[in-house]
């Protein structure tokens, strides 16, 4: 991505680099999963990521945010994958801001928005139903007006982030059946309404998730983001942008995984030689840098896609996600065998990329699901 970055893109990379290198060495994730921390990430730390204007990079000038774009977004966000940073990035700045720029009233815009960016509202969206897999459908969770408000009944799963969130985007079925796409709505909840559960999930990759209950859970007409039975579209563009920023994720995850492999193979030695003069590891470790340099392109140009609002911007982002998924697992996995025994231990931080690599995979869609996605779009 850097060959193509403007000059302050470049600036703002190595900001997010020099941060992240500094504030969140890996080492700190193992010590939040042993403290078995309710967040799992630091609260102070994500304030002075806001000071930094990083949550608000989509969210435009008139309500806190720096008016920029997915590929502003996409350079922090490999940076927190290359150390894999727990700070919920992805979810304030794709799934808890998004809805609300894309289809919020300004009432909204201006009550939501500005919290987000300086790091005092932390917002995501709870879409995932069990059965429903990768895709957006189906919707059983239901919304009934009464007194002139709603009442909304069902469960959503592994929602990122949810667990830490003051706030959660509820997609309800208004009216239609389960697998229709029209009939389904976006409501702000807050997280401590009545009839609220929210349970924390266990997850390999330490990511942040929960399963969210929803038992006549009584929220009035404004807390709809959009029109009534509009919000399929609205929730399918916010994931476009969620999945861009987790591939963006995956390359930082990859280049991490890379980086780990190479100083090891630097190092190591056996029969009196350096591993890294082994001819076939040295294949491996080109491969492996090649894939990460095509990924490179995928993501940027996914980004790019997305920032420019292009036709194929769908397509590209199934790319993406596609080569990044394929990467940062094979990073992971290649990394655990050319460090050997070592490598299967908790005791060194290459199995950690692979757990979120493998986690990551699996969410907003894996490679499989995004290359079929992309036959679709194109035709085939």
């Amino acid at each position: 991505m850097a060959d193509v970055l403007n000059e302050d893109q470049k600036l703002l990379k190595a900001t997010a680099a020099e941060f992240v290198k500094k504030e969140c060495p890996t080492s700190r994730l193992r010590r939040l999963r042993d403290s078995d921390d309710a967040d799992g990430f630091s609260r102070d730390l994500w304030v002075q990521m806001a000071g930094l204007g990083w949550q608000g990079i989509m969210i435009p000038e008139g309500y806190g945010g720096l008016g920029l774009g997915m590929t502003e977004l996409a350079c922090v966000l490999e940076e927190f994958g290359r150390n894999l940073v727990p700070e919920p990035m992805l979810s304030a700045a794709c799934l808890g801001a998004m809805p609300v720029v894309l289809a919020g009233s300004e009432e909204q815009k201006t009550e939501l928005l500005p919290g987000i960016a300086d790091g005092s509202l932390l917002m995501t969206t709870a879409y995932h139903e069990r059965g429903a897999r990768y895709e957006i459908l189906p919707v059983a969770t239901r919304a009934t007006p009464k007194n002139g408000g709603w009442i909304l009944e069902g469960e959503k799963t592994l929602v990122l982030d949810g667990g830490s969130a003051s706030k959660l985007i509820v997609t309800a079925r208004v009216d239609g059946s389960d697998r229709d796409a029209n009939g389904i709505s976006l409501f702000v909840v807050d997280a401590g309404t009545p009839g609220l559960e929210v349970r924390h999930q266990s997850t390999m990759d330490l990511r942040n998730r929960a399963t969210v209950e929803l038992r006549e859970v009584e929220v009035p007409d404004s807390a709809m983001l959009g029109d009534e039975g509009c919000g399929e579209e609205i929730l399918r563009r916010t994931l476009q942008y969620a999945t861009a920023g987790l591939s963006a994720e995956l390359l930082g995850n990859a280049e991490g995984a890379f980086a780990l492999t190479l100083e090891y193979l630097k190092t190591r030695k056996q029969f009196g030689v350096l591993i890294g003069s082994f001819q076939v590891l040295k294949h491996r470790a080109a491969e492996l840098f090649t894939e990460i340099e095509l990924t490179r392109s995928a993501v940027a140009g996914a980004c790019h896609a997305l920032d420019t609002q292009a036709s194929q911007a769908e397509a590209l982002v199934s790319v993406a996600k596609a080569r990044a998924s394929d990467t940062a697992v094979l990073a992971g996995y290649e990394g655990i065998q050319m460090h050997g025994g070592i490598g299967m231990t908790d005791e060194h931080d290459i199995g950690f990329y692979a757990k979120r690599a493998r986690a990551s995979e699996l969410s907003f869609g894996d490679a499989a699901h995004h290359r079929r996605r992309f036959a679709e779009l194109s035709g085939f």
